[in-house]
């Protein structure tokens, strides 16, 4: 029944958006390096969502959308999915960068397709989860890329696993080492350069602080995965005692793929959580 709904909006949706496909958003640019926009017709500054798919850093690609576009054009945003570059063929540092050189040119021409540049919320899925929140925590992406941080209205990762890099390798390591399991050859600890330095840099929670525009979270997860679940709560109690508005919610009875899928379907309570959160973030 969700498959046969899911594909009723898609159909019904390509009616009521505006789509431009594969725009570079760096010159010269790599394969890779392209996003997709998303907007309602006659589309005049409304807010932006700025979507980064997941994959382990590894793949997925900016397609991987799901019911995305339709259920924001609806509700009155434009929609932005963006590819990136990704492992081994590029490092951890060169993945982030692309995602804040796909924002900066969001920012700096998004609209021309009907939304207001200074009015932008990041999300992502997994990995993308991961990228999101770093990215509008550690500021010294955007602001290399010329955008201040008073263009993020907020953020919402969802199910990533790495918020804390050390605490995800620490976990997973013991984890095989007490059940006799062989360590991966390709695991978080190589992902995130295999330096202790560089796993507490590219985690979100390193960089909390008061005073630095972080916007307000809404931090969605599997409610029964313990490692997902230890993530979002630690990044949540970050922000919180920084004064970030955050909540962190737990979805039951889903699980990594499913919860990030199904938002949009009616009567899904992270959608509802969702919703809720942009018309609290937009009221203000």
């Amino acid at each position: 029944m969700k498959t046969a709904i899911a594909l009723l909006m898609l159909l019904t949706a390509a009616q009521a958006q505006n789509v431009n496909n594969h725009i570079p958003y760096t010159e010269p640019h790599h394969e890779r390096q392209i996003l997709d926009i998303y907007a309602p017709k006659n589309a005049k500054n409304l807010p932006v969502v700025f979507w980064i798919h997941g994959g382990g850093w590894q793949t997925g690609d900016k397609t991987s959308v799901q019911l995305k576009p339709q259920i924001f054009t609806e509700r009155g945003f434009v929609f932005v999915s963006t590819n990136y570059r990704l492992l081994p063929h590029v490092d951890m540092g060169t993945i982030i960068g692309d995602v804040a050189k796909s924002l900066a040119w969001v920012h700096r021409h998004v609209a021309a397709h009907g939304g207001d540049p200074e009015r932008i919320f990041v999300m992502g899925h997994s990995a993308g989860a991961q990228l999101a929140a770093l990215i509008c925590i550690d500021n010294r992406y955007l602001h290399a890329e010329g955008v201040p941080f008073s263009v993020l209205q907020g953020c919402v990762p969802v199910d990533g696993d790495t918020y804390d890099v050390p605490a995800i390798i620490e976990t997973g390591e013991t984890r095989r080492r007490v059940h006799g399991q062989p360590q991966p050859k390709f695991g978080h600890r190589e992902k995130f350069g295999n330096d202790p330095e560089k796993h507490r840099d590219f985690s979100a929670v390193t960089h909390v602080a008061k005073g630095k525009g972080i916007p307000p979270f809404l931090i969605l997860h599997v409610a029964d995965h313990p490692d997902v679940t230890a993530q979002a709560q630690r990044l949540g109690a970050v922000l919180k005692e920084a004064g970030i508005p955050v909540r962190v919610f737990g979805a039951n009875e889903t699980n990594h793929n499913n919860l990030n899928a199904n938002l949009g379907l009616p009567g899904d309570s992270p959608t509802e959580a969702l919703y809720q959160f942009l018309d609290e973030v937009l009221k203000k």
